[in-house]
C-alpha cells in the first residue's frame, strides 16, 4: 500500500503543484495550460515523463472533463443537465467512485474490489489530500481521478463566481 498527498498552492499562477509521498518527496508533478484552450492538466512522473492528461471538452453543451492514462482514455467526468443542485457523473469501465467525491472523501473500485481511497485533509491551506493506493497498479489511474475531480470543482466554483457577479 501507498499513500500521496496532493497538496495545491493558493493562487498558483501557472497552476502548477506536486503530488508527494509519505516521506514528503516529490512523486508527480501536475501542471496545468495556462491561457489555452481546451484547459489540459499534465501530470508527470518524477522523471517527467506525462503518465496522464486531463481534457477539459471545448465544444461541449454542459462540462466534459477527459482523463487519458498513459495516452488510453480512461474515464470521463460530465456535468449532468440539472435545474437545482449541479449533478455530475464519472464514467469509467470497470472504475467504480463510492463515497462523497465531491468533498473528496471516497473510495476507487474496480471491478468491484477497493483499489484506492481519498480523503480530504482539513484546517490546511489550498485544497489537500490524502491518497491511499492499494493497487498499484491503478496508482496513475488514480492520482490522474484525484486531479481530474480537483479540476471540475475549481471549475464549477470559477463558473459561481462568474455567474454572481
Amino acid at each position: 500500500m501507498k499513500q500521496f498527498y496532493i497538496k495545491q498552492k493558493l493562487f498558483s499562477f501557472g497552476e502548477k503543484f506536486t503530488v508527494k509521498d509519505q516521506q514528503e518527496k516529490d512523486v508527480y508533478y501536475v501542471e496545468g495550460s495556462f491561457m489555452q484552450v481546451p484547459k489540459t492538466f499534465s501530470i508527470m512522473d518524477a522523471t517527467r515523463d506525462e503518465v496522464a492528461r486531463i481534457t477539459k471538452k471545448v465544444f461541449s453543451f454542459l462540462p466534459r472533463f477527459l482523463v487519458e492514462v498513459n495516452g488510453r482514455e480512461m474515464l470521463e467526468i460530465k456535468k449532468e443537465f440539472s435545474f437545482l443542485k449541479d449533478r455530475y457523473t464519472i464514467d469509467a469501465a470497470g472504475i467504480e467512485v463510492q463515497g462523497d467525491w465531491w468533498d473528496m472523501d471516497f473510495q476507487v473500485l474496480k471491478h468491484g474490489n477497493i483499489v484506492g481511497e481519498v480523503s480530504k485533509e482539513w484546517f490546511t491551506w489550498g485544497d489537500s489530500y490524502k491518497v491511499h493506493i492499494l493497487d498499484e497498479e491503478m496508482e496513475s489511474v488514480i492520482i490522474a481521478l484525484v486531479v481530474a475531480i480537483d479540476c471540475v470543482k475549481a471549475d464549477q466554483a470559477a463558473a459561481s463566481s462568474a455567474g454572481s457577479t
